[in-house]
């Protein structure tokens, strides 16, 4: 993958996939101890213990319509090139969370990518799940939470087209110079 906004769609997407109701993306750096740290966090179904240990193989996947799976060796290769790591933890019923590190100076670090759009597009594509998006990079914080945004439009759904517009254009602003 080019970025880490394209890894982050990736995983969202896994999590949808995985029953999820609610996921939680948060994007921080720590610019003390120069770290990066990506965590996605879901209430999905959940991975089986058996299963856990083979997530990280490329070829190994849990899907039927085809026979590989790279997503988390992908992210996985991504965090080791720019001295860092993968956590992945889940239990069954209960979620999975995968938290990513990587050096932030490190000249092998993705870059973020477009985060507003990608971001945009999760809440477009998925009006019925609730993200909990956290930002903290130089300085500057974003947050989104679609709970309180539904809430806010009561009838309106959030893949209405101005309601992406105005996400879109509220993230933009918000993660601006934040690459």
């Amino acid at each position: 993958m080019e970025d880490i906004s394209l890894h982050i769609l990736d995983i969202a997407e896994n999590s949808v996939a995985a029953g999820a109701t609610v996921i939680a993306i948060t994007l921080v750096a720590d610019e003390d101890r120069d770290i990066l740290t990506l965590k996605i966090d879901d209430n999905g179904r959940g991975i089986p213990a058996e299963i856990l240990g083979q997530v990280m193989d490329p070829f190994y996947t849990t899907r039927t319509t085809r026979k590989t799976g790279f997503g988390l060796s992908l992210l996985s290769q991504s965090a080791r090139e720019a001295d860092g790591d993968i956590l992945i933890t889940s239990a069954e019923g209960k979620g999975t969370q995968i938290s990513a590190y990587f050096r932030s100076s490190h000249v092998d670090r993705k870059p973020l990518g477009n985060l507003a759009d990608t971001f945009s597009v999760l809440i477009a594509g998925n009006p019925d799940i609730d993200f909990i998006i956290t930002c903290s990079l130089k300085g500057k914080e974003c947050q989104l939470d679609t709970r309180l945004l539904r809430a806010d439009l009561e009838e309106v759904p959030l893949n209405a087209p101005d309601v992406i517009a105005a996400i879109r254009k509220y993230l933009k602003k918000a993660l601006t110079g934040l690459n």
